[in-house]
């Protein structure tokens, strides 16, 4: 197992950025530390300091070195990690709807097959997780969600994909996750919703962030159909729900 760190790990990015390693492998606690951080960061408003991107397993931080030093800026962040949690706004929680298998999830089939049961069965076991958004990255809105069912964890294909569709929910290794823009992917496509969790020129931009709550549902594909076209005209197709 890889090792978590206590304290974290401090490490230069470049000179003007600071990464805050909690451990090394995807970790639920060292993301709930990661998360804690960032809001003590937020509230703390340390003068200098531009941004913050949270991970599953780390806190990039970048800062102005004309207003702050990199050791003075250490010093700062590792005060806050060893603070107690500052307390997390109310959860929010969406649910999401999806259209499995066929043309909107082409793996579907050989997951089952994968792991010796049917497809119906993959897809209750998928909607039945209740999850959790670690971070985002990799595109924008690309919502990577902890939680996934023991049962529905398998290695990543051997041969990525080099485009897959907007929408796709798919699995891959211990993750599920939303993959809102067209991209590349070695996951298993298990069906495509029609909620954008990044849209340029709607209010939020984001959906989701990170520490929200994600459930799924099914719907069929004439459905998805109608509810693409709305969340195209801006239309938020998530339900949020109360925590």
């Amino acid at each position: 197992m890889a090792a978590t760190f206590s304290p974290p790990r401090l490490l230069p990015s470049g000179d003007s950025a600071i990464t805050v390693e909690y451990s090394r492998s995807i970790d639920d606690d060292a993301n709930q530390s990661v998360l804690a951080l960032d809001r003590a960061l937020t509230d703390a408003a340390i003068d200098g300091v531009t941004e913050s991107v949270p991970t599953y397993r780390s806190l990039l931080v970048h800062y102005d070195p004309g207003k702050i030093g990199y050791e003075a800026l250490g010093e700062r962040l590792l005060a806050l990690a060893g603070q107690p949690a500052p307390p997390t706004a109310k959860t929010r929680r969406w649910r999401v709807p999806v259209a499995y298998g066929g043309e909107h999830g082409v793996d579907l089939e050989d997951v089952a097959k994968a792991l010796g049961t049917t497809p119906d069965d993959i897809v209750a076991r998928h909607v039945a997780g209740d999850y959790r958004v670690a971070m985002i990255g990799f595109t924008p809105g690309w919502s990577y969600l902890s939680g996934l069912e023991k049962s529905l964890q398998m290695s990543r294909r051997q041969n990525p994909r080099l485009l897959t569709p907007a929408g796709t929910i798919a699995i891959g290794g211990i993750q599920t996750g939303i993959q809102c823009l067209a991209g590349p992917s070695g996951w298993h496509l298990l069906g495509r919703t029609a909620v954008r969790t990044y849209q340029l020129h709607r209010n939020p931009i984001f959906l989701t962030e990170p520490g929200d709550r994600v459930t799924f549902f099914a719907v069929d594909h004439k459905t998805f159909a109608e509810q693409d076209r709305a969340a195209e005209a801006g239309e938020i197709i998530a339900e949020q729900v109360a925590s």
